[in-house]
């Protein structure tokens, strides 16, 4: 059953409100439970819909899954059949690409579609089919599916990445890890859910050198031991909260923060004219602003700030004085969010779909928007609460894709917002 949000804005977020578990650091996490025959167990998982769907296909593929706790999954591989996959979920998001290197380890081969994801512009996997072929992989393109093909166990050697790419770096530490070569990894990313996934590796036996680097050094085993592991928390959410309370003159507490992956969007938050204070290693309080002056967003890979949170740094912008430029040089569907803010009174213009300029600070108006992407409708989310009247988000599946139960937390802060079925 399709639902809608009804957000009526206008006032400031008060009280407490904590992170849950990192969503993309759990895609290539549980993806790695297929290099083991032992049973694994993740903590600290969150509840959303792409977790779901992660976890549907790996029982299509024989997984045995259990609930310990209510954030706590076990997941045993140790029967696989590669038959029965979930091809229509695979096809629904874009962290079923994970599934390639882990299987193509355990298996030597394996065929999938191209996966799906958020609309936010072309996200071809050339950099990883490019990453498999300098290790040896043979790839057939077949209509709207890729063959892989091992012909040889992996020898010592450096592969060398087309680009950052954080699902590109994963896939990569998932295929060496079920070989004893020493493979050096270049250009690769360092995000957060990189170097938890380099830990859950560790765990099982993985020797992983580099970490928090562009350079990794990566040394597998035939066999691997089962692990237990705990996510970290999620930034981007993290995040997305600070920057909601900061849109909205808020004062509110941020619980569960991981610091050092957030230290530029930060010192750029202050440097905007936004008061907060780090009250302790993991919270973060944010006060009402005064003089508020943006000068320019650029998404750029880890240490930059995150693709993902442009979208809410963009709403705070429509409050900012005088001209803020965004940009985007990632994603070519990524400032779309922007069109559904013009609808709501905002000043907006596109000089290219990288890249933008916002004019302010305009009143925003409530109106009915729909999110293209999960990031997007978190934008609007918080659109709705800066904007006087009532603001109608559809399409808020994409929304729950990444945020838990976003509604209710926002409610604990005072939000007037409500989900409702259609």
């Amino acid at each position: 059953m399709a639902e809608k949000f009804i957000i009526k804005g206008g006032k400031p977020l008060k009280g407490k409100i904590e992170a849950r578990g990192a969503k993309n650091a759990a895609f290539p996490i549980l993806a790695a439970t297929l290099l083991t025959k032992e049973s694994c167990q993740i903590s600290n998982v969150p509840l959303i819909e792409d977790v779901f769907r992660m976890i549907e296909i790996l029982e299509s593929i024989g997984a045995k899954v259990s609930w310990p706790g209510q954030r706590t999954v076990k997941i045993e591989t140790k029967k696989i059949d590669l038959s029965g996959i979930r091809e229509d979920l695979i096809l629904k998001f874009r962290g079923s690409v994970l599934f390639f290197g882990p299987l193509l380890a355990r298996f030597g081969k394996v065929e999938l579609p191209q996966p799906g994801g958020c609309l936010i512009g072309a996200r071809p996997i050339s950099t990883h089919l490019d990453a498999f072929a300098q290790l040896g992989v043979k790839i057939t393109p077949e209509k709207k599916y890729f063959k892989l093909e091992l012909k040889k166990p992996l020898k010592d050697q450096t592969v060398v990445l087309n680009e950052i790419s954080v699902t590109a770096t994963e896939n990569i530490l998932l295929f060496c890890s079920l070989f004893p070569a020493k493979i050096t990894l270049k250009i690769a990313d360092c995000d957060y859910q990189v170097t938890d996934l380099i830990k859950f590796l560790k765990k099982t036996g993985v020797k992983v050198k580099g970490a928090g680097s562009h350079t990794l050094i990566i040394q597998g085993k035939k066999q691997l031991k089962k692990a237990k592991h705990r996510l970290l928390y999620d930034p981007i959410e993290a995040g997305t909260f600070i920057l909601t309370a900061a849109a909205t003159k808020g004062n509110v507490i941020v619980d569960n923060v991981e610091l050092s992956y957030l230290e530029l969007p930060l010192k750029k938050l202050g440097d905007f004219g936004v008061p907060f204070k780090i009250i302790s290693p993991k919270s973060v309080r944010v006060f009402p602003w005064k003089n508020l002056k943006i000068d320019k967003i650029q998404s750029l890979p880890y240490p930059g700030i995150s693709s993902d949170l442009q979208p809410i740094f963009g709403v705070l912008a429509t409050q900012s004085k005088g001209t803020t430029l965004i940009h985007d040089p990632l994603y070519e569907g990524r400032l779309k969010y922007l069109e559904e803010l013009n609808k709501m009174g905002a000043r907006i213009y596109f000089a290219d779909p990288h890249r933008a300029v916002i004019e302010g600070p305009t009143q925003l108006y409530g109106t009915e928007v729909g999110p293209i992407d999960l990031r997007g409708g978190a934008a609007l989310i918080i659109g709705g609460l800066v904007a006087k009247g009532q603001t109608i988000i559809n399409n808020i599946y994409q929304i729950d894709r990444g945020y838990e139960k976003i509604e209710e937390r926002l409610q604990g802060l005072g939000a007037d917002i409500r989900r409702v079925s259609i």
